[in-house]
């Protein structure tokens, strides 16, 4: 086993064009962040330190620093690290979820032409959801969350719903993140309204943030039955408007499990009485 780890190859950065300036922690910073964005089960520090050839000690302060910034996050098991959205926030040019993104956008502007509401996509992250694709509802008024936008992952419809469809062990580290960022305890009856969330197959609840608004989420399933995402509409009801929360949820459904199936994944298997036809 020993003489296996010895001859794993030395993670080598990019050949650099020579420059007048050099700046070698910033070179450091950059070549930890393209490591993990090839490892996304996560890396610890010793790890880190093998694969780019350098001690223990000099990889620490620089994981210390990128964790601080909220790069990095330490949630998972075995003293891990692994990348955030951080970059993603930056520069809304991670492939992957631009991908995603443009898989989405035809879909949640069918929502907003449908339901006269905007409509957003969230992802989980570090004890927070946060908003990588949203769209305003059609015509001159109307409610929606800023694209970037951070929610507490237990303080809105989407946070709930995405900890309902996933695995135990994703779960855990989800609150792991969130009582540390929050230090606060989980709610007493959350594990029961997570189980009646994935019973019915979506989460319709009041706004935290707005007094009137009603948040309606469905789930974007991977091909494991997990949420990946979750697609919302922040429902406000308008005065004389015949549509209201059913036509919502019709169209939330129907677009979410295109989603999921366009990704490769599955639709929502409903076991509970509450589940709509």
């Amino acid at each position: 086993m020993r003489a296996t780890r010895l001859k794993r190859r030395v993670h080598s950065p990019a050949p650099r064009p020579s420059a007048r300036y050099t700046a070698p922690a910033l070179d450091k910073g950059l070549d930890i962040l393209e490591l993990f964005a090839s490892e996304p089960d996560g890396l610890t520090t010793s790890h880190v330190a093998r694969r780019l050839g350098r001690t223990v000690g000099e990889i620490f302060r620089m994981l210390v620093c990128l964790a601080e910034r909220g790069y990095i996050s330490q949630v998972l098991p075995d003293e891990r690290f692994q990348l955030t959205l951080k970059l993603f926030e930056l520069a809304h040019r991670h492939h992957p979820l631009q991908r995603f993104i443009a898989k989405a956008r035809p879909l949640m502007e069918e929502v907003a032409h449908k339901t006269r509401q905007s409509c957003h996509l969230a992802m989980p992250s570090d004890g927070e959801v946060v908003v990588i694709a949203q769209v305003d509802a059609p015509g001159s008024a109307g409610f929606a969350l800023k694209l970037g936008a951070k929610i507490d992952l237990l303080n809105t419809a989407s946070g709930h719903l995405i900890l309902a469809f996933q695995p135990d062990e994703v779960r855990a580290r989800s609150f792991t993140a969130w009582k540390r960022r929050t230090g606060q305890s989980l709610p007493a009856d959350l594990q029961e309204h997570l189980t009646r969330i994935r019973e019915r197959g979506y989460e319709e609840m009041a706004s935290y943030q707005v007094a009137g608004v009603v948040n309606i989420s469905y789930p974007v399933l991977n091909q494991h039955h997990e949420a990946i995402a979750a697609l919302s509409v922040p429902f406000l009801p308008r005065i004389g408007d015949r549509i209201g929360p059913a036509q919502v949820k019709a169209a939330l459904q129907a677009v979410s499990e295109a989603l999921s199936i366009a990704i490769g994944g599955r639709k929502a298997q409903l076991t509970g009485t509450e589940a709509e036809p």
